[in-house]
C-alpha cells in the first residue's frame, strides 16, 4: 500500500506497534547508515572500529495521532551541538551491552522520561555513521501522562512531532553539501522552526522504509 492518504488512519501508537510486530525481528535486522546515500563511504565506515550507541525512538500514545519525542541538543555540547536528536548515547558497560537498557537510561538522564512509562516494542537496523558510531534505534511506546525534566547541560528543548508528518515521504528532502571536497547526500525534514537532519533524519527515513513504504 503506497498511497500515503490510505495510511493516514494507521498512525495511532497501537497501529504503529502492530506494524513493528508484523515485520518481526528478521525484517528489522541488518545495517543502515550514512553510506546508503554515499556508497563511497562504505569502506571508510567498515574499516574503522565503531562505538556502540543506542537511541530511544519514543512514540507517544496520543490517541489516533501518535507523536514522536525529539530533543534539541544544547548549543554548548562538544559534539552535534544545536542539532535535533533522539534521546540516547553510548552504551556503557553498566548497561550490560544491551541497547534497550542504554536507551532507557539515556532518555531518563537527558529528558527525565521515566522507564515505567515506556514499553519497548522492537528495534530498527543499526545505523552506522561517519562520526564513528554504530547506533541501535530502540522503538518504544510512551504512555501519558508523563512530565519531562530536561538536563539543561545536554538538552535545550524537547518537543513532539506527529508520527504522520515524519512518515510522509513528501516531508523527506534529499539534500547535499560538499564535505572534504566531495558531495555528500543526506535527508532533511524541516518541521516549523526545527531542522531535522543527519543521523536523526536517517533513522526516521529507515523507519519509514521498513514500516510504511
Amino acid at each position: 500500500m503506497n498511497d500515503f492518504s490510505q495510511l493516514h488512519e494507521g498512525f495511532s501508537a497501537r497501529a504503529f506497534a502492530s506494524r513493528v510486530a508484523l515485520k518481526g525481528d528478521e525484517d528489522l535486522a541488518g545495517e543502515y547508515g550514512d553510506h546508503v546515500l554515499n556508497p563511497d563511504l562504505d569502506a571508510r565506515i567498515g574499516g574503522n572500529p565503531l562505538r556502540d550507541a543506542a537511541v530511544l525512538v519514543p512514540v507517544v500514545d496520543r490517541g489516533d495521532e501518535a507523536s514522536v519525542i525529539l530533543t534539541l541538543r544544547n548549543a554548548n555540547m562538544r559534539k552535534h551541538s544545536g542539532q535535533v536528536a533522539f534521546p540516547g548515547g553510548v552504551i556503557d558497560p553498566e548497561d550490560g551491552h544491551v541497547p534497550e537498557v542504554a536507551a532507557l537510561r539515556e532518555a531518563h538522564e537527558e529528558i527525565g522520561l521515566e522507564r515505567s512509562r515506556v514499553e519497548i516494542i522492537g528495534r530498527l537496523p543499526k545505523y552506522l555513521t561517519t562520526t564513528g558510531y554504530s547506533i541501535t534505534p530502540v522503538l518504544g511506546l510512551v504512555r501519558p501522562p508523563f512530565q519531562l525534566e530536561l538536563n539543561e547541560a545536554e538538552v535545550a528543548d524537547a518537543f513532539e512531532v506527529p508520527l504522520s508528518f515524519l512518515m510522509n515521504p513528501e516531508n523527506h528532502r534529499r539534500e547535499s553539501r560538499v564535505w572534504q571536497n566531495k558531495e555528500r547526500f543526506y535527508y532533511t525534514m524541516p518541521f516549523g522552526d526545527r531542522f531535522i537532519w543527519g543521523a536523526t533524519a536517517g533513522i526516521i527515513r529507515t523507519l519509514y522504509e521498513r514500516l510504511y513504504a
